[in-house]
C-alpha cells in the first residue's frame, strides 16, 4: 500500500486516514495535490505538516487577485535595470542579476526536494491554473531574457489549497490529485483541540466543543464558525476563568466564536425569541 511509509500526519496536525492516504498517493504519483474544503478545515496546515513530517522545506506561494502565474516562476526587474543604467554605477550587462526567482522557480531549483504550498489559488483569475498546466506536467520553463530552460532538479512536493471561491479549470484538475477536507465531527474536532491545547481541563473542552456544534447548526449563519474560531473561544475561556457549567447557560465571548455583525444580531434575537435558555446569554 502506499500509506505504508511517506506521511502520517504530524505532531501538531491531526489527519484523518483518507487524508493521509491521498498525500502518499499524490507524493507516489508525482502529481500535485488540491485541496479544498470551508475555511478553517486544515488546508494550508496541512502543507506545513507534510513539511514537518518529511523534513523538507516549506515555500508558500500565496496566490492574491492579481497574481499571475509567471510570477511564480521568475520576475526580471526591468525598473532596476533602469535606473542602475541611468546612474551608470553598475554593469547592467549582465541580465542575470536582474532575474528573480518566484517560488515554483526556487522550488525547481532547489537542491533537495521541497514541499510547495500554491495557497488559494480560486482568489487568481479564473486562467491562471491553465497558465501553470505545462510547467507543471513538464518541470520545466523557459526564460526568453536568457535563453536558458530551469528544470526541476527534484519533482516538488505541490500542494494547491482552494476555498471554492471558482471553480477551478477540468483540464488543470485532469492532471492533479483531489481531496474535500470535510469538517471535523465532535470526536475529532476534541483530538484537534488537545494538539493545542493539552492542559485544559476535559469538561470544558467538551462542553466548549457541544456548545460550537450548536451554534454552527444555527439556520442562516452567513459565515460558519470555523476551527481557528473555536481554538481562539477555547482559549479565551481558559484565561477568563469560565467553568464548563457557566457556557452551558450562556456563550461567554460570542465575538470570539462569531465575526459577522448579521450573524451575531441573529443569534442575539434568537436568544432572546428561546427566553435566555441553553446557549443564549452572550457576553463579551
Amino acid at each position: 500500500m502506499v500509506t505504508t511509509q511517506g506521511y502520517k500526519g504530524s505532531e501538531d496536525y491531526i489527519a484523518s486516514k483518507p487524508l493521509m492516504e491521498i498525500v502518499n498517493v499524490s507524493i507516489a504519483l508525482g502529481k500535485p495535490l488540491v485541496i479544498k474544503g470551508e475555511p478553517g478545515t486544515g488546508k494550508t496546515l496541512l502543507a506545513h505538516s507534510i513539511s514537518n513530517a518529511l523534513n523538507k522545506k516549506l515555500l508558500i506561494w500565496n496566490i492574491k487577485s492579481t497574481t499571475k502565474a509567471k510570477d511564480g516562476l521568475y520576475v526580471y526587474d526591468t525598473v532596476q535595470r533602469l535606473n542602475d543604467a541611468r546612474f551608470k554605477d553598475k554593469d547592467i550587462s549582465d541580465i542575470r542579476q536582474y532575474i528573480k526567482m518566484g517560488k515554483l522557480g526556487q522550488a525547481f531549483k532547489s537542491d533537495e526536494q521541497v514541499v510547495l504550498l500554491i495557497d488559494e489559488i480560486d482568489k487568481a483569475d479564473v486562467e491562471f491554473p491553465n497558465d501553470l498546466l505545462n510547467e507543471l506536467d513538464e518541470m520545466s520553463f523557459h526564460i526568453p531574457e536568457l535563453d536558458e530552460e530551469v528544470k526541476a532538479k527534484h519533482r516538488p512536493v505541490v500542494i494547491i489549497t482552494s476555498n471554492s471561491e471558482k471553480e477551478l479549470p477540468d483540464a488543470f484538475l485532469r492532471r492533479c490529485v483531489f481531496h474535500y477536507i470535510e469538517f471535523p465531527d465532535e470526536g475529532m474536532m476534541e483530538k484537534i483541540v488537545r494538539v493545542h491545547y493539552p492542559d485544559i481541563e476535559n469538561k470544558l473542552v467538551r462542553e466548549a466543543i457541544k456548545r460550537f456544534y450548536w451554534i454552527r447548526d444555527v439556520d442562516g449563519l452567513r459565515k460558519k464558525p470555523s476551527t481557528s474560531e473555536l481554538l481562539d473561544w477555547i482559549k479565551a475561556l481558559s484565561l477568563g476563568g469560565i467553568s464548563a457549567d457557566k457556557i452551558s447557560s450562556e456563550i461567554p465571548f460570542l465575538g470570539a466564536i462569531l465575526k459577522n455583525e448579521q450573524d451575531t444580531s441573529r443569534f442575539i434575537r434568537l436568544s432572546q425569541s428561546q427566553g435566555g435558555g441553553f446557549g443564549f446569554k452572550r457576553r463579551f
